[in-house]
Protein backbone atom coordinates (compact mmCIF):
# COMPACT_ATOMS: atom_id res chain seq x y z
CA UNK A 1 0.00 0.00 0.00
CA UNK A 2 3.14 2.16 1.16
CA UNK A 3 4.24 1.51 -3.06
CA UNK A 4 0.95 2.47 -4.21
CA UNK A 5 0.41 5.83 -2.70
CA UNK A 6 4.09 6.58 -3.34
CA UNK A 7 3.27 5.64 -7.18
CA UNK A 8 0.15 7.39 -6.92
CA UNK A 9 1.23 10.48 -5.66
CA UNK A 10 4.09 10.72 -8.60
CA UNK A 11 2.23 10.12 -11.10
CA UNK A 12 -0.63 12.81 -10.51
CA UNK A 13 1.69 15.48 -9.12
CA UNK A 14 5.40 15.29 -9.92
CA UNK A 15 6.84 15.56 -13.62
CA UNK A 16 10.61 14.34 -14.11
CA UNK A 17 13.34 14.67 -16.86
CA UNK A 18 12.28 11.03 -17.37
CA UNK A 19 9.41 10.80 -17.70
CA UNK A 20 6.76 11.04 -20.57
CA UNK A 21 3.85 12.29 -21.59
CA UNK A 22 1.47 11.83 -24.19
CA UNK A 23 -2.17 13.62 -24.22
CA UNK A 24 -5.55 12.78 -25.81
CA UNK A 25 -8.36 14.76 -26.39
CA UNK A 26 -11.91 13.38 -26.39
CA UNK A 27 -15.24 15.19 -28.03
CA UNK A 28 -17.73 16.29 -25.05
CA UNK A 29 -19.43 13.04 -23.43
CA UNK A 30 -17.03 10.45 -25.79
CA UNK A 31 -15.15 7.54 -24.49
CA UNK A 32 -13.56 6.92 -27.95
CA UNK A 33 -11.34 8.83 -29.92
CA UNK A 34 -12.32 11.09 -32.91
CA UNK A 35 -10.42 10.47 -36.21
CA UNK A 36 -8.13 13.25 -35.63
CA UNK A 37 -7.15 12.02 -32.34
CA UNK A 38 -7.22 8.25 -32.91
CA UNK A 39 -4.68 8.94 -36.06
CA UNK A 40 -2.61 10.31 -33.49
CA UNK A 41 -2.57 7.83 -31.06
CA UNK A 42 -1.56 5.19 -33.78
CA UNK A 43 1.31 7.38 -34.82
CA UNK A 44 2.61 7.78 -31.36
CA UNK A 45 2.18 3.76 -30.76
CA UNK A 46 4.20 3.38 -34.01
CA UNK A 47 6.89 5.64 -32.33
CA UNK A 48 6.95 3.90 -28.96
CA UNK A 49 6.99 0.42 -29.59
CA UNK A 50 10.06 0.23 -27.20
CA UNK A 51 8.97 2.55 -24.84
CA UNK A 52 6.88 1.37 -21.84
CA UNK A 53 3.85 3.02 -20.10
CA UNK A 54 3.40 3.98 -16.32
CA UNK A 55 -0.20 4.78 -16.04
CA UNK A 56 -2.81 6.26 -18.11
CA UNK A 57 -5.24 8.58 -16.50
CA UNK A 58 -8.64 9.91 -17.47
CA UNK A 59 -10.53 12.70 -16.89
CA UNK A 60 -13.50 15.15 -17.63
CA UNK A 61 -15.29 18.49 -17.69
CA UNK A 62 -17.13 19.47 -15.17
CA UNK A 63 -20.67 18.72 -16.45
CA UNK A 64 -22.62 16.41 -15.67
CA UNK A 65 -22.73 13.83 -12.28
CA UNK A 66 -19.73 12.91 -10.35
CA UNK A 67 -20.61 9.24 -10.68
CA UNK A 68 -21.40 10.17 -14.39
CA UNK A 69 -18.09 11.82 -15.20
CA UNK A 70 -16.28 8.90 -13.24
CA UNK A 71 -17.58 5.79 -15.35
CA UNK A 72 -16.81 7.98 -18.56
CA UNK A 73 -13.33 8.64 -17.22
CA UNK A 74 -12.75 5.07 -16.89
CA UNK A 75 -14.21 4.28 -20.27
CA UNK A 76 -11.79 7.00 -22.18
CA UNK A 77 -8.91 5.40 -19.77
CA UNK A 78 -10.23 1.51 -20.89
CA UNK A 79 -10.45 2.71 -24.85
CA UNK A 80 -6.93 3.56 -25.19
CA UNK A 81 -5.60 0.70 -23.08
CA UNK A 82 -7.45 -1.57 -25.42
CA UNK A 83 -5.86 0.18 -28.47
CA UNK A 84 -2.45 0.09 -27.29
CA UNK A 85 -2.47 -3.21 -25.67
CA UNK A 86 0.10 -5.81 -26.60
CA UNK A 87 1.74 -3.07 -29.31
CA UNK A 88 3.72 -0.92 -26.35
CA UNK A 89 5.36 -2.44 -23.16
CA UNK A 90 3.62 -2.04 -19.98
CA UNK A 91 4.06 -2.45 -16.41
CA UNK A 92 3.49 -5.22 -14.59
CA UNK A 93 2.02 -2.98 -12.17
CA UNK A 94 0.29 -0.66 -14.60
CA UNK A 95 -2.02 1.76 -12.79
CA UNK A 96 -5.51 2.46 -14.21
CA UNK A 97 -6.42 5.85 -12.94
CA UNK A 98 -9.61 7.91 -13.53
CA UNK A 99 -9.61 11.02 -12.15
CA UNK A 100 -13.44 12.06 -13.83
CA UNK A 101 -14.05 15.82 -13.04
CA UNK A 102 -11.25 16.07 -10.58
CA UNK A 103 -9.07 15.85 -12.88
CA UNK A 104 -9.92 19.37 -14.55
CA UNK A 105 -7.63 21.42 -14.27
CA UNK A 106 -8.17 24.03 -17.05
CA UNK A 107 -10.81 26.73 -17.47
CA UNK A 108 -10.91 25.34 -21.56
CA UNK A 109 -13.80 21.97 -20.88
CA UNK A 110 -12.57 20.91 -23.72
CA UNK A 111 -8.56 20.72 -22.83
CA UNK A 112 -10.27 18.68 -19.63
CA UNK A 113 -11.56 15.58 -21.65
CA UNK A 114 -8.55 13.72 -22.17
CA UNK A 115 -6.77 10.92 -21.31
CA UNK A 116 -2.65 11.02 -20.44
CA UNK A 117 -0.29 8.32 -20.90
CA UNK A 118 2.27 8.18 -19.06
CA UNK A 119 5.86 6.40 -20.14
CA UNK A 120 9.25 6.07 -20.43
CA UNK A 121 11.30 6.59 -23.20
CA UNK A 122 13.67 3.49 -24.30
CA UNK A 123 17.03 5.30 -23.34
CA UNK A 124 15.55 5.63 -19.93
CA UNK A 125 14.04 2.24 -18.89
CA UNK A 126 17.42 1.53 -17.12
CA UNK A 127 16.16 4.63 -14.26
CA UNK A 128 12.83 2.92 -13.93
CA UNK A 129 12.90 2.25 -10.55
CA UNK A 130 14.41 6.04 -9.68
CA UNK A 131 11.88 8.21 -11.66
CA UNK A 132 9.50 5.94 -9.93
CA UNK A 133 10.95 6.68 -6.46
CA UNK A 134 11.24 2.46 -5.84
CA UNK A 135 13.89 1.69 -3.40
CA UNK A 136 15.09 -2.12 -3.34
CA UNK A 137 12.63 -3.24 -0.53
CA UNK A 138 9.48 -1.53 -2.07
CA UNK A 139 9.30 -3.37 -5.21
CA UNK A 140 6.31 -5.11 -5.63
CA UNK A 141 6.26 -8.82 -5.86
CA UNK A 142 4.76 -9.63 -9.06
CA UNK A 143 2.50 -12.94 -8.02
CA UNK A 144 1.72 -15.32 -10.75
CA UNK A 145 -2.21 -15.12 -11.41
CA UNK A 146 -1.84 -18.96 -12.37
CA UNK A 147 -0.03 -19.79 -8.50
CA UNK A 148 -2.10 -21.81 -5.77
CA UNK A 149 -3.33 -19.46 -3.16
CA UNK A 150 -1.09 -20.93 -0.73
CA UNK A 151 1.95 -19.80 -3.02
CA UNK A 152 0.03 -16.49 -3.70
CA UNK A 153 -0.27 -15.68 -0.15
CA UNK A 154 3.33 -17.02 0.78
CA UNK A 155 4.50 -14.01 -1.71
CA UNK A 156 2.04 -11.52 -0.62
CA UNK A 157 2.99 -8.31 1.35
CA UNK A 158 0.65 -6.45 4.46
CA UNK A 159 -1.82 -4.58 2.04
CA UNK A 160 -1.93 -7.37 -1.38
CA UNK A 161 -4.96 -7.86 -2.72
CA UNK A 162 -5.66 -11.28 -4.08
CA UNK A 163 -8.51 -12.50 -6.48
CA UNK A 164 -10.52 -15.59 -4.89
CA UNK A 165 -11.18 -17.00 -8.11
CA UNK A 166 -13.75 -20.15 -8.43
CA UNK A 167 -16.01 -18.56 -5.84
CA UNK A 168 -19.69 -17.91 -6.94
CA UNK A 169 -23.22 -17.44 -5.75
CA UNK A 170 -26.49 -17.94 -6.12
CA UNK A 171 -28.00 -15.07 -8.51
CA UNK A 172 -29.06 -11.75 -5.68
CA UNK A 173 -27.80 -14.18 -3.04
CA UNK A 174 -25.14 -14.09 -0.42
CA UNK A 175 -25.40 -18.07 -0.82
CA UNK A 176 -22.04 -20.09 -2.11
CA UNK A 177 -22.46 -22.27 -4.83
CA UNK A 178 -21.63 -25.87 -4.07
CA UNK A 179 -18.46 -25.75 -6.99
CA UNK A 180 -17.27 -22.98 -4.95
CA UNK A 181 -16.31 -25.41 -2.22
CA UNK A 182 -12.95 -26.16 -3.48
CA UNK A 183 -12.10 -22.18 -3.01
CA UNK A 184 -13.24 -22.33 0.47
CA UNK A 185 -11.43 -24.60 1.70
CA UNK A 186 -7.91 -23.77 0.02
CA UNK A 187 -8.83 -20.72 1.78
CA UNK A 188 -9.33 -22.15 5.12
CA UNK A 189 -5.93 -24.76 4.65
CA UNK A 190 -4.02 -21.18 4.10
CA UNK A 191 -5.80 -19.80 7.38
CA UNK A 192 -5.12 -22.86 8.95
CA UNK A 193 -1.42 -23.18 7.65
CA UNK A 194 -0.32 -19.79 8.49
CA UNK A 195 -1.94 -18.94 12.16
CA UNK A 196 -0.21 -15.56 12.34
CA UNK A 197 -2.55 -14.80 8.92
CA UNK A 198 -4.96 -12.41 9.24
CA UNK A 199 -7.12 -11.30 6.41
CA UNK A 200 -9.84 -8.74 5.41
CA UNK A 201 -12.24 -10.93 2.88
CA UNK A 202 -13.48 -7.91 0.61
CA UNK A 203 -16.89 -8.18 -1.67
CA UNK A 204 -17.30 -6.57 -4.87
CA UNK A 205 -20.50 -6.83 -7.01
CA UNK A 206 -21.38 -6.34 -10.81
CA UNK A 207 -24.03 -4.98 -13.36
CA UNK A 208 -25.35 -2.29 -11.07
CA UNK A 209 -25.15 1.04 -10.32
CA UNK A 210 -25.55 0.94 -6.69
CA UNK A 211 -25.38 -2.13 -4.26
CA UNK A 212 -28.74 -1.19 -2.44
CA UNK A 213 -28.88 -4.32 -0.53
CA UNK A 214 -25.67 -4.39 0.60
CA UNK A 215 -24.97 -7.76 -1.16
CA UNK A 216 -21.27 -7.43 -1.28
CA UNK A 217 -20.72 -7.09 2.12
CA UNK A 218 -23.25 -9.65 2.93
CA UNK A 219 -20.95 -12.72 0.51
CA UNK A 220 -18.21 -11.50 2.60
CA UNK A 221 -19.39 -12.50 5.74
CA UNK A 222 -20.57 -15.45 4.19
CA UNK A 223 -16.88 -16.51 3.34
CA UNK A 224 -16.29 -15.34 6.91
CA UNK A 225 -19.04 -17.34 7.99
CA UNK A 226 -17.33 -20.40 6.68
CA UNK A 227 -14.15 -20.35 7.97
CA UNK A 228 -15.18 -19.47 11.82
CA UNK A 229 -17.54 -22.46 11.23
CA UNK A 230 -14.20 -24.34 10.62
CA UNK A 231 -12.45 -23.16 13.76
CA UNK A 232 -10.65 -19.69 12.51
CA UNK A 233 -10.67 -17.28 15.04
CA UNK A 234 -13.14 -14.74 14.40
CA UNK A 235 -10.36 -11.63 15.01
CA UNK A 236 -8.36 -13.13 12.34
CA UNK A 237 -11.23 -12.04 9.80
CA UNK A 238 -12.55 -9.20 8.83
CA UNK A 239 -15.51 -8.18 6.19
CA UNK A 240 -15.94 -5.19 4.01
CA UNK A 241 -18.27 -4.74 0.99
CA UNK A 242 -17.19 -1.87 -1.99
CA UNK A 243 -20.48 -2.74 -3.97
CA UNK A 244 -19.67 -1.43 -7.40
CA UNK A 245 -17.29 1.41 -6.25
CA UNK A 246 -14.14 -0.59 -7.51
CA UNK A 247 -14.90 -2.17 -10.65
CA UNK A 248 -12.03 -3.65 -13.01
CA UNK A 249 -14.05 -2.80 -15.91
CA UNK A 250 -16.39 -0.01 -16.77
CA UNK A 251 -20.30 -0.58 -15.69
CA UNK A 252 -22.38 -1.05 -17.56
CA UNK A 253 -19.80 -4.44 -18.40
CA UNK A 254 -19.57 -4.92 -22.79
CA UNK A 255 -19.70 -8.75 -21.65
CA UNK A 256 -20.55 -11.17 -19.44
CA UNK A 257 -16.82 -12.21 -18.68
CA UNK A 258 -16.28 -8.58 -17.67
CA UNK A 259 -19.00 -8.55 -15.53
CA UNK A 260 -17.74 -12.35 -14.25
CA UNK A 261 -14.63 -10.14 -13.11
CA UNK A 262 -16.09 -7.27 -11.71
CA UNK A 263 -18.21 -9.67 -9.39
CA UNK A 264 -15.48 -11.40 -6.78
CA UNK A 265 -14.37 -11.68 -3.79
CA UNK A 266 -10.60 -10.53 -2.82
CA UNK A 267 -8.66 -10.90 0.28
CA UNK A 268 -6.27 -8.41 1.52
CA UNK A 269 -3.67 -9.19 3.99
CA UNK A 270 -3.36 -7.37 7.19
CA UNK A 271 -0.84 -9.46 8.88
CA UNK A 272 1.48 -12.11 8.63
CA UNK A 273 4.78 -13.36 9.40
Amino acid sequence: MKFLYSFLIFILFQITFAQEQAVFYFDNNKFELNKTEAAKLQKWISENTTSKILSITGSTDEVGTSGYNDTLSQKRVSHIFNQIKGKVNIRPDFKSISLGEKGATSKNKAENRKAIIHYLLEKDLDKENEVLGIKEQDKEVVIPDDAPLAEKVKLAKVGTKITLKNINYFQNTFATTPESQGALYDLLFVMQSNPDLKIEVQGHICCVDVDRRNLSLDRARQVKRFLVYNGIQEHRVKTKGFGVSQPLHPIPEATPEQAAENRRVEIEILSKK
